[in-house]
């Protein structure tokens, strides 16, 4: 990593005028193979050098979402490759990004997270979420028009086994006499958790509801994105004091590109990328042999995808996280691995770190709030 910082002139990008605030970023593991000929072995060595490379840099943390059945996020237990990175890196924060609830029994994933805490001495942080695809949601005997009302008794359930013990339980979803989860967290009173959450109303409700959210904007442009943390803002201020602990994330395409060429080859990986998850998102899904079907169609160009994700040379980088940064933004969650070669990420990494990073407030990044949400 370069140690020199590059100047910023007067004027020079949209936000530059703009007084940069405390952010601090993290990278995001999706394990995404378009090309399923790829060895699974080698697509996990990719993620955890990648992970060590950040840590390197001085990112502070890193994401791991979990997807089933698909090419496109290839991780079926993210709790497994949160223990590999742990076991492999120093300081990193882990967040799991995020566990789909309505694919759990509470009683048993409350104990696997509360082991997965103690074996990394506290280093997990765990992002929760109701689903958003119907093709896992159907291969999974589950109904996604239930999910958002399982999702809301899970997490309660959730919460009360990982801080309480002799726990009982009676609803739709759950019916047992008491009992305590074992081990119990090493994180008192229980890890971080995150809820994930796309809509502004969700996003405020889940804040209000005394939880750090993390989110991402897709593929939407600049407007969607503020309105999302624009939501958060306005829900942890009437909060008051209790909201100052909470915590916002985003998750964003970015890639620092060598030159242009490099900017419009990523830019396309990126459409290719959006083909496949709009698949999933839009539709009830085409997949064979594991591996999604790119849609035909959708309605983004790769102008479209210029405008609206952090892809570009290091300045338009920088303008663009200065942007989230001026709106308050805690954490970001760097994804570059949408397509691009793991030898391209690395560099991206790199890139980032000498000509982004540097402009922001360097600090250790703390925990989400152990001990408390």
């Amino acid at each position: 990593m370069s140690g020199t910082r590059p100047s910023l002139r007067r004027g020079e990008g949209v936000f530059s005028q703009w007084k940069v605030r405390q952010m601090d970023f993290g990278l995001y593991l999706p394990c995404y193979c378009p090309d399923t000929s790829y060895p699974a072995e080698r697509l996990y060595r990719d993620a955890l050098e990648q992970a060590q490379l950040a840590e390197d840099l001085g990112m502070g943390s890193v994401s791991i979402p979990e997807h089933h059945f698909v090419n496109y996020l290839i991780h079926p237990n993210p709790l497994l490759t949160a223990l590999k990175v742990t076991e492999n890196t120093r300081r990193l924060r882990v967040m799991i990004a995020v566990h789909v609830l309505p694919f759990y029994d509470m009683r048993r994933l409350a104990g696997e997270i509360a082991q997965a805490d103690c074996l990394t001495m506290g280093r997990i942080e765990y992002g929760v979420g109701r689903g958003a695809f119907r093709y896992e949601f159907e291969r999974m005997s589950r109904r996604l028009e239930d999910s958002r009302e399982w999702f809301i008794d899970s997490i309660k359930l959730l919460e009360k086994l990982l801080t309480e013990e002799e726990v009982s339980w009676k609803s739709k979803w759950y019916d047992f006499p008491p009992l305590t989860i074992m081990p119990r967290p090493y994180q008192k009173p229980r890890p971080p958790i995150w809820i994930a959450a796309l809509a502004p109303e969700a996003i405020a409700s889940s804040a209000k509801l005394g939880y750090h959210v993390m989110t991402t904007p897709l593929r939407d442009p600049w407007k969607a994105a503020k309105g999302q943390v624009d939501a958060f803002m306005r829900a942890v201020a009437e909060m008051g004091e209790c909201g100052r602990r909470l915590r916002f994330s985003t998750l964003r395409m970015t890639y620092v590109a060598r030159n242009e060429a490099d900017k419009r080859d990523k830019l396309r990986l990126a459409l290719e990328n959006h083909r496949r998850f709009s698949n999933l998102f839009d539709t009830p899904g085409e997949v064979r042999g594991g591996a999604v079907v790119p849609l035909d169609h959708v309605d983004l160009t790769e102008e479209d995808m210029e405008k609206a994700l952090i892809i570009g040379s290091a300045q338009e980088v920088l303008d663009k996280m200065q942007a989230f940064a001026g709106l308050g933004t805690h954490n970001m969650q760097v994804n570059s691995t949408f397509g691009a070669s793991h030898k391209d990420v690395m560099g991206a990494l790199e890139r980032f770190a000498a000509h982004v990073m540097p402009h922001f407030e360097r600090h250790e990044p703390r925990a989400a709030a152990a001990g408390a949400a």
